[in-house]
């Protein structure tokens, strides 16, 4: 089930939005100001976001560039500024898509469902096996080599995705921070040590000479699949 982030001051776009996404099956959240919707999505992580540019406090364009320090969720932007400055200015801060108000509900929740295919994990890689287990990314599972599903608590889970979605990349502590627990916490460096000291011991063959999940001193952690040792 998709969750969906609406954000607009209009209080009978809100209960419109919300009625027809949930009716149609998908979780949704709803935020008036910028501020909250930053609040919000750093907590739920939604799959996509709707979102109106004028907005009391900071403005859509802000809440956008806010979004896109930490994660990329498409974004769909609202909006009654017709002015194709506005639209380059959506698009340039990452928004995905721009519908001009008044709009019609089929033609949103057409764009909208378009804007979830294009995020969505190729299948190919929906599944990345190792030597001691595989990740399913789609289920959201772990399965170690005696087909025993492994454990993982929500933030360990999260961890996990990130570091297997950027697969042979190091990712840098701060954006790892940013995309499991939001921006508020990309100082929190201690949360890391703790969870991934977690991660290690529960899938590593050997938690204290990691073959998969390594640490780059100072700077972030990589995942390999092929299980080097270090």
């Amino acid at each position: 089930m998709s969750r969906v982030l609406v954000v607009d001051d209009e209080p009978q776009i809100r209960r419109a939005l919300g009625i027809n996404l949930r009716a149609r099956g998908y979780t949704v959240d709803l935020a008036e100001t910028g501020e909250r919707a930053l609040e919000l999505a750093a907590h739920h992580h939604p799959d996509v976001v709707v979102l109106d540019l004028g907005l009391p406090g900071i403005d859509g364009v802000e809440v956008i560039h806010g979004l896109r320090g930490w994660s990329q969720v498409p974004v769909i932007v609202l909006s009654v500024r017709e002015a194709e400055a506005d639209k380059v200015a959506a698009l340039d801060a990452g928004a995905d898509d721009f519908v001009t108000k008044p709009f019609g509900m089929d033609e949103l929740l057409a764009r909208l469902r378009a804007a979830l295919r294009r995020a969505a994990p190729a299948e190919e890689e929906a599944l990345v096996s190792t030597k001691d287990f595989t990740i399913d990314l789609s289920a959201k599972r772990v399965v170690n080599a005696a087909g025993t599903e492994v454990r993982l608590t929500p933030t360990e889970w999260q961890i996990v995705e990130v570091l297997v979605r950027h697969s042979g990349k190091l990712v840098a502590q701060k954006q790892l921070l940013q995309e499991v627990w939001g921006p508020a916490y990309e100082t929190e460096t201690n949360y890391l040590r703790v969870f991934m000291a977690q991660v290690r011991r529960k899938l590593e063959p050997e938690p204290g000479r990691p073959r998969y999940f390594f640490t780059e001193p100072g700077m972030g952690y990589r995942f390999e699949p092929g299980g080097d040792v270090d």
